[in-house]
Order: C-alpha cells, then sequence, then structure tokens
C-alpha cells in the first residue's frame, strides 16, 4: 500500500460499518451491504450506503467489480491496517504520542473491566519475557 493510502484511513463509525461487512463477507453488493447493516439494526437507505461506497473506493479503501448490472465490492485494506492507522491516529493526536497518556485514560475512566485487566497483564508480561 503506498504512504498516502496508508496516512488516510481514518474512518467514520459508519463507514466502518460497511467496511465489516465487507471484510466479513469478502464481496459483497450494494444491496447486501444494506442488507446486512439493517440485520445489524443500523437500518441505512440504498442511495446513502451507495454513496458511502462511492467515497471508500474514491479513496482506495475498496475496489469495485462489475457483476453484471450490479457492482460487487471488495475491501483493499484489511481491518488490522485500519485499526493500526486509526490508534496510530488518536494516539497522536489526543495523547501526544505517550501510550502511557492513552493507558492512564482508559484505566482512569473506568474502560478497562477485570477481565481485560487480567489480558493486558498476561500480553505484557509476555512482550516483557521477548525484551528481556
Amino acid at each position: 500500500m503506498d504512504e498516502d493510502k496508508s496516512n488516510d484511513l481514518a474512518l467514520s463509525e459508519l463507514q466502518l460499518a460497511l467496511m465489516r461487512v465487507l471484510w466479513a463477507r469478502g464481496e459483497a453488493s450494494t444491496a447486501e451491504v444494506v442488507e446486512a447493516l439493517h440485520e445489524a439494526g443500523r437500518p441505512l437507505a440504498h442511495t446513502t450506503v451507495a454513496t458511502l461506497l462511492t467515497r471508500l473506493e474514491k479513496r482506495g479503501l475498496i475496489s469495485a467489480s462489475r457483476d453484471g448490472r450490479q457492482l460487487r465490492y471488495r475491501a483493499v485494506v484489511d481491518e488490522p491496517e485500519v485499526q493500526r492507522s486509526m490508534v496510530s491516529g488518536l494516539l497522536s493526536t489526543l495523547f501526544q504520542g505517550q501510550p502511557s497518556r492513552l493507558m492512564n485514560h482508559l484505566l482512569s475512566e473506568g474502560e478497562i473491566g477485570e477481565d481485560d485487566l487480567v489480558q493486558m497483564r498476561a500480553l505484557l508480561a509476555r512482550r516483557g519475557g521477548r525484551h528481556a
């Protein structure tokens, strides 16, 4: 992926919902995306979904291919790529590039439960073991 595209992976919540449909299905038509969003409790008009898909295609995040009279869309970027980019942007913008400030925020705001803490401690222990 070229550098310009990797810097432009920030997505709105709605765009993420569309991308998740494509990531889960591999590819889908506009109607199939509309149906999947409706089933997930996000009923949107066909025209709205079509517009969002067109914009994502123009950004190079999805591709479209013709299947008879309809277009089928496929994600060009994967979910971990988008997560990395968005978390990096959040960390840089809101927490001045300091992961400890993000962690402190999550802990002080009660965003992390006990189960999450157990998992995080295990991840940190494994990571510390690799670099020790």
